[in-house]
């Protein structure tokens, strides 16, 4: 599906949700640049940038032909007719597919560079205002450019990804005129099941995985528990605003992601009980950007970043995922994620900086973050 789709030059992502083992593909007839209602009845696939505009639309792509990868199930065909194009490519089925892929890139190529001095700079910078009161906490992202090597796989990296973070959701997304986007995000924005139960995460604060020791082992600093617990009280002031007081909260704890630890607060509720039947729609609404993306408060930290970061985000950031497929939605924030352009790869990472934060620190935590995808590419640094 996903080679006959960008032979048809169709949009198409291709996923795996955690703690699953099947990937599950989508292909659609076209873009579409507004979000259904995330109860349904409409199915497809999200994909939100951090702050959209003109370059970086919002995305929705229709599921026009979906495949939920269980054996013996065959694929949805949905009201939109694909081009004959697609058809005859896909049901090539007992010839072998070529490895060689041309996928879509950004129309503007690659975002700019940022080194070290200049990320360190914009957080003594943010730093200060924290210190002055201007704000609590603010995310300041960065970039890292790395040519391809000869021979990359696309696919093969997805299935990489798969067996590196069994507890992520991975994703591949490629979508004519935005670009193509690999990722193994460990973060739950808006879940809607199949009962009708809306589950939402606060997951912040960082540090590597040490060997020989387990996430019970972990020893957080009083910078990420507070980072941890502005994230919490958003999420918490998200429900105020809707006077939604029947919600179940757990947390924190440890959690484990690839070679990171974070802590993580879980909350949940049963929509239909609490009397909140579009409970999904109405928290994505006021949860993106969350805190743990942009900072508290909210219009402040945005500020700030427009003002200290000197790249578009683009869909870094944003957020992804299934709408109303198997009768689920599952939304994730666009994180531990990199952009491919025709022979490079970019990665993008954040680091969320407090008054107490240290500047080469949060640098240090970027890079490690970056780790996380960037591992399939070091081929390219040699």
């Amino acid at each position: 599906m996903f080679q006959a789709a960008l032979g048809a030059t169709l949009p198409v992502a291709l996923w795996r949700l955690p703690n699953t083992r099947e990937a599950q593909a989508l292909v659609s007839a076209e873009v579409k640049h507004t979000l259904p209602s995330m109860e349904g009845p409409q199915s497809g696939f999200a994909f939100y940038p951090f702050q959209s505009s003109g370059a970086v639309p919002v995305t929705f792509l229709p599921a026009d032909l979906y495949f939920s990868g269980k054996a013996g199930v065959s694929p949805q065909i949905g009201e939109a007719v694909l081009p004959t194009s697609f058809w005859a490519d896909f049901q090539k089925t007992g010839q072998k597919q070529s490895n060689i892929l041309e996928w879509p890139s950004h129309p503007e190529g690659t975002v700019k560079p940022i080194t070290r001095d200049v990320f360190e700079v914009s957080g003594a910078k943010a730093i200060k205002a924290m210190q002055s009161g201007c704000l609590d906490k603010v995310v300041l992202s960065r970039t890292k450019t790395l040519p391809l090597f000869e021979g990359f796989d696309l696919l093969h990296a997805f299935t990489q990804l798969t067996q590196l973070y069994p507890t992520a959701f991975v994703s591949l997304v490629s979508i004519p005129g935005i670009g193509t986007w690999l990722g193994a995000t460990p973060e739950l924005l808006v879940q809607v099941d199949s009962y009708r139960v809306f589950r939402t995460v606060a997951l912040a604060g960082t540090q590597p995985v040490m060997e020989g020791l387990t996430p019970a082992d972990a020893i957080w600093r009083q910078k990420e528990i507070e980072e941890q617990a502005l994230v919490q009280r958003y999420i918490v002031s998200c429900f105020r605003h809707l006077r939604l007081r029947e919600y179940v909260e757990m947390g924190p704890r440890t959690i484990m992601a690839g070679n990171l630890l974070h802590l993580r607060t879980d909350f949940s509720a049963a929509m239909d009980e609490v009397g909140f039947p579009k409970l999904g729609t109405q928290m994505l609404e006021l949860l993106h950007p969350t805190s743990a993306v942009g900072g508290m408060p909210k219009a402040a930290a945005l500020q700030m970043i427009g003002e200290l970061e000197q790249h578009d985000r683009r869909y870094y950031s944003g957020f992804l995922g299934p709408v109303q497929l198997g009768q689920e939605t599952n939304l994730f924030v666009n994180l531990r994620c990199v952009e491919l352009g025709q022979d490079t790869v970019t990665a993008y990472a954040g680091a969320g900086m407090t008054a107490d934060s240290i500047p080469a620190k949060e640098w240090v935590e970027t890079e490690l973050k970056m780790q996380t995808v960037l591992r399939l590419f070091q081929a390219s640094e040699s």
